[in-house]
């Protein structure tokens, strides 16, 4: 027997397309969804899955093949984030009560660079003026 003949073959092919049906890049990076005010807002989720299959050719009396099989699969499909977008700004609002440091830094940084920036222009302003 041709090993593209196999049963096994057609059991894992099947797990795998069965996959492929319920995970796409639409799982992963959401569709957007437009809000009233103008704001569009990107879900972001994490995928995992894993799958198994097995078989085994039985033994046989009959000058027929005999096989036994299965094949099984999961998915855990967890929202991470959103990407919002309003006037032209992007910013993501992670999902995560516990996210580590340095990406609550980061994450932290356009917001603190653009109160800076807002001090350091109002106090130029007040410095014109006395002058």
């Amino acid at each position: 027997m041709n090993n593209t003949e196999h049963p096994i073959n057609e059991l894992m092919g099947v797990t795998m397309e069965k996959i492929r049906e319920m995970v796409d890049v639409n799982t992963i990076v959401g569709t957007p969804i437009t809000c009233a005010d103008g704001a569009t807002i990107i879900p972001i989720s994490k995928v995992s899955y894993g799958f198994a299959s097995g078989g085994s050719d039985l033994p046989s009396k009959v000058e027929k093949e005999l096989f036994g099989g299965g094949s099984g699969a999961g998915i855990s499909i967890q929202p991470v984030a959103f990407l919002v977008i309003l006037n032209g700004e992007v910013k993501l609002l992670q999902m995560s009560i516990d996210a580590s440091t340095p990406n609550a830094l980061i994450n932290m940084v356009p917001d603190v660079m653009e109160k800076i920036s807002g001090y350091m222009s109002s106090r130029n302003e007040k410095n014109a003026k006395a002058e």
